[in-house]
């Protein structure tokens, strides 16, 4: 992780961005600069405000108990 502020995400470029694996929706998380699948359990990092909607790039969600 770097020390810059992250860069905003276009909130139109959020309302077209489906799952690539369940072409579901997701959800942003600003804070983490990922956006979530919630089916999948799958979140998307965001890197210099570009979305990296590649499955093998995703981090795997685990559940908590």
């Amino acid at each position: 992780m770097t020390d810059r502020p992250p860069v905003p995400v276009d909130p139109k470029l959020l309302e077209i961005l489906v799952c690539p694996l369940t072409k579901g929706p997701l959800r942003y998380d600003a804070e983490r600069q990922e956006l979530i699948s919630d089916k999948a359990g799958l979140a998307y990092p965001i890197r210099d405000g570009i979305p990296i909607m590649l499955v093998d790039e995703a981090r795997q969600i685990v559940d908590k108990p």
